[in-house]
């Protein structure tokens, strides 16, 4: 091997390695998108319009782009020219980007669900709204990625460097080199990364000031359960068990974030420091740091199987072909009673 590849060892754990991820978020995205499709509760839960689009962004990342990544990195060698080495590029920055849109959807969708009132949930979260900002997840991408990309915006000035590195005489190899300026670093990672990441932040703050609101909501409504009429009244389940059900997705949304940000934020900090130093990072932090981004996606299919409840179930019927024990109980002819309480002067409706 030549001092800047890979030995024969290190070739196969890598191959070994990245086949197993690529298989992850292969396998783990596909059965996130047939469990919402088949899964009637599930296509009832507006977020799951993003993660269902989210996943889908994941798999193309797994399909078009992890793919010819591995065999770069395998085979030390770049085969299948300039053009498609752009189109290729273009389609990473576009797919990932478009994976921490979503995110960021998924964010300000829970915050409306959680911190605002159910009517200001309705008006926010319409169908168009939603596919409004569905387009927008993947129409904002192509500005940072197919279009500066192919017009060659990102080299201006660097042109020269660029084609250095693209070929090495030493092993007489080619290589599928993205490199960005510094008007492109900055623009493209603030678009990319930290504008969205500065939106989730705010978001799940506020989501997490409100959970422990909704928390002390549901001590004070248990306390105000017995009434002095002697007729034992029991709080509002149904409100309680929505508040105790959106809190714990918001923290299941709040962990696939941070995972995300962890998986991708030493890329995005990297991506805005090389140009500053002269292009000094060694290509494999580059690499090590580019796959460490990609893992992401096939994470989120397992956070969701071990945080959600619903999509555990759904997964369970999947995977079992439609196993009764795992179907949901039915609720018909379940009805809730309805009472009233006061709490600090207000009056509140018991259902």
């Amino acid at each position: 091997s030549s001092s800047e590849g890979f030995g024969v060892a290190e070739k196969i754990v890598l191959l070994t390695f990245i086949s197993a991820v690529i298989l992850m978020a292969i396998l783990g995205n596909l059965l996130v998108m047939v469990a919402v499709c088949r899964d009637r509760q599930l296509r009832k839960i507006k977020t799951n319009y993003f993660i269902v689009s989210l996943a889908f962004a994941d798999l193309l990342v797994s399909v078009l782009v992890m793919p010819f990544g591995a065999i770069e990195l395998v085979q030390d060698n770049w085969i299948y020219g300039e053009m498609f080495c752009l189109v290729r590029t273009s389609l990473d920055v576009l797919l990932t980007t478009a994976s921490i849109l979503h995110l960021c959807c998924i964010s300000l969708d829970r915050y409306y669900a959680i911190c605002c009132q159910p009517l200001v949930y309705r008006n926010k979260m319409t169908p168009l709204r939603i596919a409004v900002m569905l387009g927008g997840c993947w129409v904002i991408p192509t500005f940072i990625s197919f279009l500066p990309i192919m017009q060659g915006w990102n080299s201006i000035g660097i042109i020269d460097l660029i084609q250095q590195r693209q070929f090495n005489k030493a092993s007489n190899s080619t290589y599928c080199i993205f490199m960005v300026n510094k008007p492109y670093a900055i623009t493209c990672s603030v678009v990319a990364f930290y504008i969205p990441f500065l939106l989730m932040v705010l978001a799940y703050y506020r989501i997490y000031i409100t959970a422990r609101e909704h928390a002390r909501q549901i001590r004070v409504l248990q306390r105000a359960g017995a009434p002095t009429d002697g007729r034992q009244h029991h709080p509002d389940q149904h409100s309680t068990h929505r508040m105790k059900t959106e809190t714990k997705a918001a923290k299941t949304l709040c962990i696939i974030m941070g995972c995300f940000c962890l998986c991708w934020a030493p890329f995005f900090i990297t991506n805005i420091v090389d140009p500053f130093i002269n292009y000094t990072v060694p290509g494999k932090l580059w690499t090590a740091f580019l796959w460490l981004g990609y893992i992401n996606s096939g994470l989120n299919p397992f956070l969701y199987a071990f945080l959600n409840k619903s999509f555990r179930r759904a997964f369970l019927i999947i995977l079992c072909c439609g196993d009764e024990r795992y179907r949901r109980p039915s609720i018909l002819g379940q009805t809730v009673p309805c009472s009233t309480t006061t709490i600090n002067g207000s009056t509140h409706v018991l259902r």
